[in-house]
């Protein structure tokens, strides 16, 4: 018996979903390799939700620490996407410039740890800064009409709105018998199948030069 049913049936049901997207992406030549690694941490930090929220939860003991490894395995994917941001956005070798953007989420949590708020929510909360970072930049590069800004952008809304729910009122979501960490579960699904549509798209190289942008085997040699 699950501790927590429908909240780890939800999360192995994303996790299996973004790990088999991540298989097709190593399929697709065009997606730039941290595009992959992004998604398979994000499918592999769902997996081990699934694991949190059907077994681990009935131990106090474990409960926390599991949660914490599970926000480190986020915190990995993060710092992918904006390392597969800036290589889209920015082009290659701009090492300095990824790692100048993602010292903004970690300099914030150093601060809060430093004045003794540290922990696994603090940590989250500072990685909003670095996803307002990859959105900044995808505006930008939408701005230079980068064949990808618009797709990532919706797709990216789409998973700000998905994480919006954990926020919902339990008396709402229980209309449809589900709990708030259950349809963010269910609603972050549709939030990586549009990114995944967005990076799998075929890049065209004349589009890509006049934004700027990298893509298909020029992208993949970029090192961030």
């Amino acid at each position: 018996m699950l501790a927590e049913p429908a909240p780890a049936l939800t999360d192995l049901a994303l996790g299996l979903i973004v790990v088999a997207l991540a298989a097709r992406l190593g399929r697709a030549s065009a997606a730039h390799r941290h595009w992959r690694t992004s998604f398979w941490w994000a499918g592999l930090a769902a997996l081990a939700g699934f694991v949190h929220h059907g077994v681990v939860k009935y131990s106090e003991r474990w409960s926390e620490p599991s949660w914490a490894v599970i926000s480190a395995m986020v915190v990995i994917a993060v710092s992918y996407l904006l390392a597969a941001t800036v290589a889209e956005v920015l082009g290659p070798r701009h090492g300095r410039t990824f790692w100048l953007l993602r010292s903004v989420g970690i300099v914030a949590y150093v601060i809060l740890a430093v004045t003794g708020h540290a922990g696994v929510s603090a940590l989250l909360a500072c990685e909003s800064l670095t996803m307002i970072c990859i959105l900044a930049l995808w505006g930008w590069a939408a701005h230079r009409r980068h064949p990808m800004a618009v797709p990532v952008i919706v797709a990216m809304v789409a998973s700000g709105a998905a994480a919006a729910a954990k926020a919902l009122d339990p008396s709402v979501t229980e209309r449809v018998a589900l709990d708030p960490t259950s349809v963010y579960h269910l609603a972050q699904i549709v939030g990586m199948v549009l990114l995944y549509l967005a990076v799998a798209a075929p890049r065209h190289a004349d589009t890509l030069a006049a934004s700027g942008g990298q893509g298909g085997p020029a992208g993949q040699r970029t090192s961030t």
